[in-house]
């Protein structure tokens, strides 16, 4: 089953949130200090009142994946169309569930409610080398909006 997160899951994004960080400090050690989760306790309770921050999981006995999301609109700006996009800012699938189609009907329950909200699209970003996540976003139809790029001094 997917649901919007609850404050009884907290702990439980916690946990995924260090698997997330697992991944990204074995990528990108020079930048993710590893060990740790992206938000605390604290943090979490105010993005889960936050209705502009939706987070999103997939429970079967417990929480087995999350996405947490962002909705964000361009208005009135000089050179942008105004546009209402949903931008996931972190998803994770515990790593004993990965394998078996969760993190695609997590993403297709996300694609359909920001289609239900009236989004244009949806974003994300992927580091360079999660090539497991490129992989999966492009079989989900994703294509590259843009390229971030940098020199390491």
């Amino acid at each position: 089953m997917i649901r919007k997160a609850e404050h009884q899951d907290i702990s439980r994004l916690i946990e995924l949130l260090y698997q997330a960080d697992e991944v990204h400090n074995g990528i990108r050690p020079d930048l993710f200090k590893g060990n740790v989760s992206k938000y605390d306790e604290a943090e979490l309770v105010c993005i889960l009142d936050d209705d502009s921050k939706p987070i999103f999981v997939y429970e079967e006995e417990e929480v087995l994946a999350h996405a947490f999301c962002q909705i964000n609109e361009t208005k009135g700006h000089r050179l942008l169309q105004d546009v209402k996009t949903l931008y996931i800012d972190d998803i994770c699938v515990d790593k004993t569930a990965r394998g078996r189609h969760i993190g695609s009907a997590l993403y297709e329950y996300i694609r359909d409610y920001a289609r239900s909200i009236g989004c244009h699209n949806i974003t994300l970003n992927v580091w360079e080398g999660n090539d497991a996540a490129l992989l999966f976003y492009k079989s989900m139809g994703m294509k590259v909006q843009k390229t971030g790029m940098e020199t390491i001094l």
